[in-house]
């Protein structure tokens, strides 16, 4: 947790802001920082680089700190971190240092250094954001990595000058796609994919029952491709002062390219060896200070690993959770969403998020009246239909009693939406995926590839609906139509949560399915703003009155019990042998394909349980190729 000052109209002050700890002093989410920050007004999310001939101060000497951000960067740290040796750096540890240079006096200039840095274009914009405003206060960013990809090229147009590690490579080609299809993949198999989906745009259903997008779904997907391919242009326009001509120019020569040519086309200022970084400084500063690395986190609890006793002592408390001043709560609604309990893995190793667990976490919110406001932080693309209502009821009953906001990060598709639609206020970053209003339900039949393994199984079935789903035939004509009318009745309910949650929307223009990045989300009514989560932080601090207060991450961190239990259940439930063959397929297929094809399929899994699903697909890559 963080210290800020609550922000005016214009976010110009944030309230102090700390990281909540248990009583062994453990933290959850991150580091603890305790700080007095002045947040100033933003006056231009990227400017274009300026040369360093101007002095950033009329100081003789330029302190300079530098700030890495390495690894996978996440909204909160995981559940291991809180009981070892602290919480990896979050999204807000990162945007908090930055902030923190603003108001330190020896810090005229920063040096964000990416080493291997794991970020999403969403932490990119929530990054940039807070580089801007620390650029209004008249002090310098200056970005340095060892080799200019997209994410690279994007966080460095938010600032002042972009270095590239002299001989590093840089390759920024485009933006590419891949959708996948598996219907004649099914037909081979003797799989057939009896599916129904409610919104002409939806396309939920497509990878499994096409061999190739229907005309709404390409149109849908298409537009949101284009959006998003604007969106990088413009950035780059407005950063690095270049028109989109010689952007796509500069792009189209960047492909297995090197720092000198990022150089020479305009996408970097600068090829310097990492060692003569402060050399490189000094010619536009003169003398320069070098104040070692800006703090981002602590260094975590302070346990005595000499003694095992008493360490595993400590470990097996189960920690205490509670507000202990003022607090703002985060609601991480993050993953696939399913009925019952969260689950921490599954076929690709990625968690979901359980309404149960939801509404359990917040009771606790509830019950609390430390907490004066709840900012429910979503990147999902949706699931369980069932669970989306349950997690919507419990946000507009939270709302009752706190003010509860929507902060959405990558995405809040389909059933994401539609809990976020509970919420009074929704932030979306301008790259933030959100709607996908739109039903999808189904069942895969497995009659002709039972047949080719020569196993025989007869059905028996008692009551007029009880084989409907069997595995062996698809529906009738007949049931079919029971089935859409039944998903026709749970888009209206979706559709009626969207009317009353957003007043003013027009359906026709959104519903069905479609997609839209957060600028048009915005203009359409389907968010309020465009902002990051620290963004929503700050303005419910001065919503509620804040000046200092405490974050706290929800659900509460598990007890090392826990954690112990749920990776036995994840031993169990996932054996050695479909692990072996899950490893194959993620090096054939490449990691991030895997992951994208075991998602969809773990979604579709749901429909064993869940016969109506709120999603949307997730086979689908953008990437810079």
């Amino acid at each position: 947790m963080t210290s800020r000052n609550s922000g005016t109209p214009e976010r110009e002050r944030r309230a102090t802001r700390t990281r909540c700890r248990d009583r062994l002093g453990y933290t959850f989410g991150g580091p603890l920082m305790l700080r007095s920050i002045v947040r100033l007004p933003v006056l231009g999310a990227v400017c274009a680089a300026v040369t360093l001939s101007a002095t950033p101060s009329l100081a003789q000497q330029t302190g300079v700190k530098m700030l890495v951000i390495s690894g996978d960067v996440g909204d909160r740290g995981d559940a291991f971190s809180a009981f070892a040796f602290g919480s990896e750096p979050t999204l807000l540890d990162y945007i908090d240092a930055i902030v923190e240079a603003t108001d330190d006096h020896t810090v005229d200039a920063i040096v964000i250094r990416l080493r291997d840095a794991g970020l999403s274009m969403t932490d990119v914009e929530e990054l940039g954001s807070a580089v801007a405003r620390y650029r209004t206060s008249g002090k310098k960013a200056h970005l340095f990595t060892e080799s200019l990809g997209p994410i690279e090229a994007l966080l460095g147009a938010r600032c002042d000058e972009v270095i590239v590690q002299t001989g590093g490579p840089a390759m920024l080609p485009g933006l590419h796609m891949e959708e996948i299809f598996l219907a004649d993949t099914f037909e081979w198999l003797g799989v057939k994919a009896d599916m129904i989906q409610v919104g002409a745009y939806k396309g939920a259903n497509e990878m499994y029952t096409r061999a190739a997008p229907s005309d709404p779904w390409d149109q849908n997907i298409s537009a949101l491709l284009d959006a998003q391919y604007d969106e990088i242009i413009d950035t780059f326009v407005e950063g690095r002062g270049l028109s989109k001509a010689e952007v796509e120019a500069a792009m189209g020569e960047l492909w297995l390219a090197q720092a000198e040519d990022a150089v020479r086309l305009r996408m970097a200022d600068a090829a310097v060896d990492f060692g003569r970084i402060l050399p490189h400084l000094e010619e536009g500063y003169g003398e320069v200070v070098y104040g070692g690395e800006l703090t981002v986190g602590d260094e975590g609890p302070q346990i005595d690993m000499a003694n095992p006793f008493a360490m595993l002592s400590t470990l097996m408390d189960p920690p205490v959770y509670d507000a202990t001043e003022p607090t703002i709560a985060i609601l991480h609604l993050d993953g696939p969403i399913v009925d019952g309990d969260s689950t921490a893995a599954g076929l690709t190793g990625g968690s979901s998020v359980g309404s149960r667990t939801l509404r359990n976490a917040m009771q606790d919110i509830a019950a609390d009246d430390e907490i004066e406001g709840v900012i429910v932080r979503i990147d999902s693309p949706g699931g369980s239909a069932t669970a989306s209502e349950m997690i919507w009821l419990g946000l507009r009953e939270l709302a009752a009693t706190k003010p509860v906001w929507v902060s959405v990060g990558s995405m809040a598709a389909s059933g994401g939406y539609y809990s976020a639609v509970g919420a009074e206020r929704i932030y979306v970053n301008p790259s933030s995926i959100v709607g996908s209003i739109g039903v999808v339900g189904g069942k895969l039949t497995f009659g002709e590839a039972i047949e080719k393994v020569k196993v025989n199984i007869v059905e028996r079935s008692r009551g007029p609906r009880a084989g409907m789903m069997s595995l062996q035939s698809g529906w009738t004509e007949s049931e079919r139509a029971f089935v859409r009318e039944k998903m026709a009745q749970t888009y209206e309910q979706f559709a009626d949560r969207v009317r009353s949650g957003r007043d003013g929307i027009d359906l026709d223009r959104v519903g069905e399915g479609r997609l839209f990045l957060g600028e048009d989300a915005v203009k359409l009514k389907m968010a309020d703003e465009v902002g990051g989560l620290d963004d929503a932080l700050a303005d419910m601090a001065e919503l509620v009155g804040l000046e200092s207060y405490e974050v706290m991450h929800f659900p509460a961190p598990p007890s090392i019990d826990q954690i112990i239990e749920d990776a036995m259940g994840s031993f169990i439930r996932g054996p050695w042998l479909a692990s072996m063959w899950t490893g194959v397929l993620e090096q054939a297929l490449g990691a991030q394909r895997f992951h994208d094809i075991a998602a969809q399929l773990e979604a579709m899994l749901q429909l064993r349980d869940s016969r109506l699903l709120l999603t949307t697909p997730r086979a689908v890559r953008f990437r810079f190729e």
